[in-house]
């Protein structure tokens, strides 16, 4: 039977409704020895544990890119002042975990400074004359950085609360920020994917329900 407890004076009332009561054959008054086991509340998912399910998703999506043509990746599909292609976004993706992380949170050089071959780039539509590795390189470079900063997190850290390096009034909690990376980053993949399929290729099952645990 489930019901529920009701603080009163110290104490606890346990409520019947009439038709609980009389299923149970129990009458008006009479004296019963209750026993309760509390439901056991389902844990939320950490950031750690989110983004293993990012890495996973990631391994996925990096074989089917690796697997297209050049010029699938390449082809500019996308009229937007910064994006053309999915080059621009798998970039784009990987550069914004990258100075979250490092340049505003971690407060240190972003991985982007120290990769050669892209480091004068400036994160406009310009990507597509670039080799897929080089920006897959870049964006494994990134994960290892998260990986090993995620693995330090303290509740302290995650309340931290931090200012923009460019809108020093707004003030954020690192929980909040390092949850916006993560979810900014679902929703470009998932724009990856549409792009992949109007082009008639098959795009990764990215979706979290095939990365639970069975």
């Amino acid at each position: 039977m489930q019901t529920s407890l009701w603080p009163k004076n110290g104490l606890y009332v346990l409520p019947l409704k009439d038709k609980v009561r009389q299923a149970e054959g129990l009458e008006v008054g009479q004296v019963v020895v209750a026993r309760g086991c509390p439901e056991r509340e389902e844990e939320a998912m950490n950031l750690p544990e989110m983004y293993n399910y990012l890495v996973r998703a990631r391994r996925a999506l990096w074989g089917v890119l690796e697997a297209v043509p050049d010029e699938a990746l390449s082809r500019p599909l996308l009229g937007g002042e910064r994006f053309h292609c999915i080059k621009d976004l798998v970039f784009h993706i990987a550069s914004v975990e990258d100075f979250w992380l490092h340049e505003d949170i971690r407060q240190m050089e972003p991985v982007l400074l120290r990769t050669p071959s892209l480091r004068h780039t400036e994160g406009g539509p310009e990507y597509a004359g670039f080799a897929l590795e080089t920006l897959l390189d870049y964006w494994r470079s990134v994960e290892a950085s998260t990986l090993a900063y995620l693995a330090t997190l303290t509740d302290a850290e995650l309340e931290r609360a931090i200012s923009p390096h460019d809108d020093p009034e707004r003030r954020y909690t690192v929980d909040g920020l390092l949850w916006h990376v993560m979810v900014h980053e679902m929703r470009h993949t998932a724009q990856i994917g549409v792009l992949l399929r109007i082009q008639g290729l098959k795009p990764p099952a990215l979706d979290l329900l095939w990365y639970l645990p069975s």
